[in-house]
């Protein structure tokens, strides 16, 4: 019996993976929910491809609890394992067969597979079909993965670094496919180094750093309110540069135009009441890297703290 819609497509509580004394995952509380794009971003190292090999059954956790669809991974049979779409990073998959070939191969091993020609079509390799995978290109050999981690129609799908290698036209493509699979219903669980995929595509994002999770959210509320206050940056006529975070950027850049208040304070401007235009005025809005960036640097800097206060 598969759950209701309304348990979470991953539940994960307290998740810790140690090897000796170095925490992998240290702690980690988590729920994705069913039908979401959920982008799973950190550094390298920090934690994410050990929480999601865990999470595919690839890899046993030290503790914690983990239910994916209702099943513990760690005894997850094959009617489970076929509910699951997992690209990995780097495929394995033998160059000898065609596209084609290697996609009716795949689909046997599936109750309800998707039809292989629709699949190769959904990835853009029609003409490729006949071709065997060796002679592909790298970008295309990445269109083989995808279509091998859809063809059994997963109600999960794994992407980690999905669009490696791709140019800017396949991998907006891509992002196309994965927006029809979100509409089918598909829930995908998204590592990517590329900020703006995760913009572009998720729902919701978490931030690991050092086997933590520091933040987790909708996209566009990731970083907190305060961390997406806007700035707005401009240069005096003594040549310093000069910002101010406001969350009226519109009424802090006319009082700079009109030379009164806050802009004449701030030497802006040829003098209270004269309309003057600074130079270089920018109003920039923090975006999801500067955001990200922010949660990292954060982290790195508390995790220094606090390893200084125990010396």
């Amino acid at each position: 019996m598969h759950p209701t819609d309304s348990t979470p497509a991953v539940r994960i509580r307290a998740l810790r993976k140690t090897y000796g004394h170095r925490h992998a995952v240290d702690g980690l509380d988590l729920d994705i929910h069913r039908g979401e794009t959920f982008a799973l971003l950190g550094p390298n190292g920090a934690g994410k491809s050990t929480t999601v090999e865990i999470l595919e059954g690839y890899r046993t956790r030290t503790s914690g609890d983990v239910a994916v669809l209702g099943v513990d991974p760690q005894h997850g049979g094959l009617d489970w394992k076929a509910r699951l779409g997992i690209v990995l990073q780097s495929s394995g998959e033998s160059g000898q067969f065609s596209v084609r070939e290697q996609l009716r191969h795949f689909a046997g091993f599936y109750p309800h597979p998707r039809d292989v020609d629709e699949v190769i079509a959904a990835v853009g390799l029609e003409q490729q079909a006949g071709t065997r995978i060796g002679k592909l290109s790298g970008g295309q050999r990445r269109r083989v993965d995808v279509a091998l981690g859809i063809v059994g129609r997963p109600e999960l799908l794994f992407l980690d670094e999905p669009t490696t290698g791709f140019d800017p036209e396949a991998r907006r493509e891509f992002w196309g496919l994965i927006r029809r699979l979100k509409a089918e219903g598909t829930t995908i669980v998204l590592t990517t180094h590329y900020l703006d995929e995760a913009a572009q595509l998720g729902d919701r994002a978490g931030v690991i750093v050092d086997g933590r999770l520091v933040d987790v959210g909708p996209i566009d509320e990731l970083g907190g309110a305060a961390a997406r206050v806007p700035i707005v940056r401009w240069r005096g006529p003594d040549g310093r540069l000069h910002q101010e975070r406001t969350t009226e950027p519109a009424r802090l850049v006319a009082s700079l135009v009109a030379g009164d208040g806050a802009g004449a304070a701030a030497g802006t401007g040829a003098g209270a009441g004269t309309p003057s235009e600074p130079a270089e005025l920018e109003v920039i809005r923090p975006s999801l890297e500067d955001l990200y960036l922010g949660l990292v640097g954060a982290e790195a800097t508390t995790a220094i703290d606090a390893e200084e206060a125990r010396a």
